[in-house]
This record gives C-alpha cells, structure tokens and sequence, in this order.
C-alpha cells in the first residue's frame, strides 16, 4: 500500500508539472501571438497614412512622379503580404521585412524630395502627415521590441529543460525574431 501511494504521488507530482508547464508555454506563446498582431497593426496604421500622405503631396506638388510611384507600389506589395503567426518561419518573417524596408525606403525618399518643395513644406496637412508616419515608424519600432521580447521569453521556457519536452510534446517550437535590415547597417551618408 505505500509502494502505491509514493507511486501516485510521484505521478501527481509529474502530472502537476506537465500542467503547469504547459500553462506557461500557453501563456508565453500567446503574449508572442499579441505581439505579433500589435507589430501588423502598426504596419497597416503605416499603410493607411500612406493613402493620405501621397494625396496630399499630389495635391501639393508636381515632383518626380517615379518616386511617387515607387511609394504607391512598395505600399501594395507590403500590404498584400499576409503572415500567420502559427506558420511564421525565419524565411517568411524575412520576406514581410524585406517588404516593409523597401516601404520604408520609399518613404525616405519622399521626404527627402518634399525638401525641395517649399510649399509642401509649409502645408500644414503634410506636416501633420509627416508627424504622424513618424509617429507610426516609432510605434513599429517598439511593437517589433515588444514582440522579440515576447519571443525571447518564449523560445527562453520552450528551449529550457525540461520544459522543453513538453513544448516538442505539444508542437511548441520557437519563434524567429525580428532582426535589423542589412541596409541598416551602413550608416547613411548625410550631405548639405
């Protein structure tokens, strides 16, 4: 009888663990899921301010037309790129990166052509415009520091032993990060 009992007790106790070890794998995983939505949402914030921005630059200035077009095609083809959070692998978080940077490369360089427009300038509209898109670069930049965070105490509890047994039990793996362009690696030339 207490061969039973220690017996049962050590199942309890092994039972208790998986549970509570699945629990926090669940819990990791959907602060990763929420992470994840916040980084899209801020990019489709992006997208919708682009609308505005290019008609009120169209409306302001008659500019080189290619960098306009530019913008307009980076924005679709950032837009069209859907990425489900269960399915997210390296390769694909890498391809909606490389969308988004040739976004914001095309941004880039509107603003920099709008510096020669005076009038665009001073337009009141633009530069609400222009703070807001500035705005939204910075709300990106913390919603994809949030999500590597969230990433990294996932894939942190999913890789730890012997949590881990339970995450490869359960399908559990880790999560990509978000990692800087190589663009932006090179510092960029500022000339006057």
């Amino acid at each position: 009888m207490k061969k039973l009992l220690i017996g049962g007790g050590i199942v309890l106790v092994i039972v208790l663990f998986a549970v509570s070890a699945y629990n926090g794998l669940v819990t990791k995983d959907e602060s990763v899921k929420r992470g994840w939505a916040e980084v899209q949402n801020q990019y489709q914030r992006r997208a919708d301010l682009i609308d505005n921005l290019v008609s009120t630059v169209k409306g302001a200035a008659n500019f080189e037309q290619k960098t306009l077009t530019d913008v307009i095609n980076a924005r679709a083809s950032a837009t069209q790129m859907k990425v489900d959070i269960d399915d997210l692998t390296p390769e694909k978080l890498a391809a909606f990166q490389a969308a988004q940077g040739q976004l914001s490369q095309a941004l880039g360089r509107l603003m920099v052509i709008t510096e020669n427009y005076p009038t665009l300038k001073a337009n009141q509209n633009f530069l609400d415009l222009q703070a807001q898109l500035e705005g939204t670069e910075n709300r990106v930049t913390v919603a994809r520091k949030d999500y590597n965070e969230a990433v990294q105490v996932f894939n942190t509890k999913a890789r730890s032993f012997p949590t881990n047994i339970f995450a490869g039990m359960f399908g559990m793996k880790v999560r990509p990060t978000f990692e800087a362009d190589a663009a932006s690696q090179k510092a960029p030339k500022v000339q006057f």
